[in-house]
């Protein structure tokens, strides 16, 4: 039963990106929103995780394009890919659902129509980056090139990840496509702007109000000393997403729908369930608590746009916005070929989730700081820990109590100070979960460990069994052991939701709430004991690496099988030919007619330069030539080989052409 002081609470973590598999920094975000969320519950209070798969965008077009699937077909794989692997690895959400539903595009389409109504969107022409081999505009995503504020190599095209400046697309030094590889060239287009500075008074007074970590406030005043910008909301066709009422090619930027996500899943989840009222938890005035649980990366978009959008179109806006640091393995970024780019199906083929969940915990704090995972680290202190120091206490004392006592506690505690002591240490356990200073609360609870073993020690009750006399107090001695381990199960339960589940069912408890701690299980019968964890093998970690190792390997061979030797170039015979004809050919809007002298013989190939050439223009040119080429039949007649042209296309078609000493016929070496 909830106490008079239950709150109600919203949560979400980002929404993974519908088009690859979560990997060990996807685990990082959501465990710690995870294990906030189970101890809010464990404390009364009424805790929404609500989560979601970010569903739109170019990049899921161009994957689901690859794999010959629709983009609605790869979000629901990739979607309920990551359900399972969230289910496997103890998240708990109350609601997961998807970016690309009718509930967001209602939603999207209401907050684009109330700040359009108040002049906060307008419309304007852009010069944009454009793929020319491609022939599509480009998202941020889809451009990397050099950083204009730091000068970091392979950034994107929206903002650094080394040094969290934003910039446009245009201002990347060296800029090319990674679609094509090509220089995106600039195409005019009319897009949908934000009017962010609309919002500047409001969101400078939002971020000193305490719902942002100091760190991102002081890092947010760079963006309003250089002045705030309107942001472009839209994107051009082709893409994958909703668009915008009363246009047919022109999309609303992902960007837009997919915090929108989190509203629109907890819809899905309100108007599933009895009792529960949208308006309630996000109208402007609402009583109700909403924390969002981010990465350092996002938090422009999270503690600026956000804010702006929600305030502007009646929403309320978040109590706090929970941001933390990178995830590092072994002081590096993750890396496919060193192995360490692990995905959470792979870490979950081999070793425990609550080693994990544990590990994160012992490192992660109130604080934006990266997270290291150093393997030999990871091993040393979940078996120093959660074997030697936690699941060693049940182990020692219920033999004693099962084989000598019937499985029953004693019905007094043997120590009332001790118990006391580490009933009274909840509440500043408590405290550090709250405030999402995981490391303090499990240094606290690991100490306690090391008070409830030392206790175990100084009593000895291995060696009291074999005194008669001494059998109350070898059951008083164990029972309190017993007792500690069970107030431990409760602290770790946050973090170790497995692990205490094995836990209450050996302790034959209802499940553990917060409140539990000051109620000692007196007299109490409890089941027998079998191991909750086994000690982590190096081979094990090991096993995982090369795991990973394997899977870079073939997808590296994969990309090589498709190389070609120089052996096979060496075939190619590329000759020199002279145009003597060349006409248009009736129904092609691409291809000419040629007619081509390579000396000994004449050929005929039809080539795709008509938007570069006109005919009466080649003739007496001299090309190159691939003359080793299988003729093609087409419906316009045969083909007898390929002329070399370069260019992105249009107008920018080049002709290879030789030197004016080269004679038709002449071979290319």
């Amino acid at each position: 039963m909830a106490p008079h002081h239950s709150r109600q609470i919203i949560a979400t973590s980002a929404l993974p990106y519908a088009n690859s598999s979560l990997h060990l920094g996807h685990l990082l975000e959501v465990f710690q929103t995870d294990a906030w969320v189970r101890f809010q519950k464990m404390r009364g209070h009424q805790c929404f995780y609500i989560g979601g798969s970010d569903s739109h965008g170019t990049p899921i077009m161009i994957q689901a394009e690859k794999l010959g699937i629709s983009p609605e077909q790869l979000v629901r794989q990739i979607s309920a890919e990551h359900q399972q692997d969230c289910a496997d690895f103890c998240i708990e959400f109350s609601n997961f659902y998807t970016t690309h539903s009718a509930e967001n595009q209602q939603l999207v389409e209401s907050i684009y129509q109330a700040h359009l109504a108040q002049g906060n969107i307008h419309k304007r022409t852009i010069k944009q980056a454009f793929d020319p081999e491609k022939k599509m505009f480009l998202s941020d995503r889809l451009i990397k090139g050099e950083c204009p504020k730091c000068g970091a190599q392979n950034q994107y095209g929206d903002n650094c990840e080394a040094c969290g400046a934003t910039y446009s697309p245009t201002e990347l030094r060296h800029s090319y496509s990674t679609l094509s590889g090509a220089k995106p060239i600039q195409k005019s287009s009319e897009h949908y702007f934000f009017k962010l500075q609309h919002f500047e008074t409001m969101l400078h007074e939002w971020t000193r109000q305490g719902h942002l970590q100091a760190s991102v406030t002081h890092k947010l005043d760079e963006w309003f000393n250089a002045g705030l910008e309107e942001w472009d909301i839209s994107r051009d066709a082709p893409y994958f997403g909703f668009k915008i009422p009363g246009e047919s090619e022109k999309y609303f930027y992902c960007w837009l729908d997919a915090p929108v996500g989190y509203l629109a899943s907890f819809k899905n989840y309100c108007d599933k369930t009895p009792g529960m009222d949208f308006a309630h938890f996000w109208k402007k005035d609402s009583t109700t608590e909403l924390y969002h649980f981010i990465g350092k990366d996002i938090m422009y978009f999270h503690a600026l746009f956000w804010p702006a959008i929600l305030s502007g179109a009646g929403y309320r806006t978040p109590t706090q916005i929970k941001t933390h640091g990178f995830l590092t393995i072994n002081g590096q970024k993750m890396s496919k070929s060193r192995g360490t780019f692990i995905k959470a199906r792979t870490y979950l083929d081999h070793l425990h989730p609550d080693y994990l969940r544990y590990y994160f915990a012992a490192k992660l704090n109130e604080h934006i700081e990266d997270i290291d995972i150093q393997f030999d680290d990871f091993i040393q202190r979940i078996n120093a820990d959660l074997i030697g120091k936690y699941v060693n206490i049940a182990s020692r004392c219920a033999n004693f109590i099962n084989h000598s006592f019937s499985g029953q506690l004693s019905t007094t505690l043997a120590e009332p100070a001790l118990y006391n002591e580490f009933a009274n240490a909840g509440n500043e356990i408590a405290e550090k979960f709250d405030q999402l200073a995981y490391s303090q609360a499990v240094r606290h609870i690991m100490a306690l460990a090391d008070r409830a073993n030392q206790y175990i020690d100084e009593k000895k009750p291995w060696a009291m069994i074999k005194d008669a006399s001494r059998s109350n107090e070898v059951h008083d001695v164990c029972s309190m052991g017993i007792q500690l381990f069970r107030l431990l199960t409760l602290y770790l339960k946050p973090i170790l939701p497995k692990t205490t589940e094995a836990a209450e069912q050996f302790l034959n408890s209802a499940p553990l709430m917060w409140e539990a701690k000051d109620k000692p299980l007196l007299g109490h019968r409890i089941n027998a004991f079998h191991p909750l964890l086994q000690r982590i093998d190096k081979k094990q970690v090991d096993a995982m690496i090369d795991q990973e190792k394997q899977t870079a390997a073939e997808t590296r061979l994969e990309i090589k099988k498709s190389y070609v030797s120089i052996d096979d170039f060496a075939k190619i015979d590329l000759r020199v030919a002279k145009i003597i004809q060349a006409n248009h050919v009736k129904g092609a809007d691409k291809l000419l007619q040629l007619q081509l002298d390579l000396g000994d013989e004449s050929r005929q190939v039809f080539a795709g330069i008509k938007s570069a050439y006109s005919p009466e223009t080649l003739i007496g040119k001299l090309v190159v030539v691939v003359a080793n080429l299988e003729p093609r039949t087409m419906r316009f007649g045969v083909s007898e080989g390929m002329v070399l042209a370069a260019g992105p296309g249009g107008e920018a078609i080049w002709l290879l052409s030789p030197d004016s000493g080269a004679t038709p016929g002449m071979k290319i070496k």
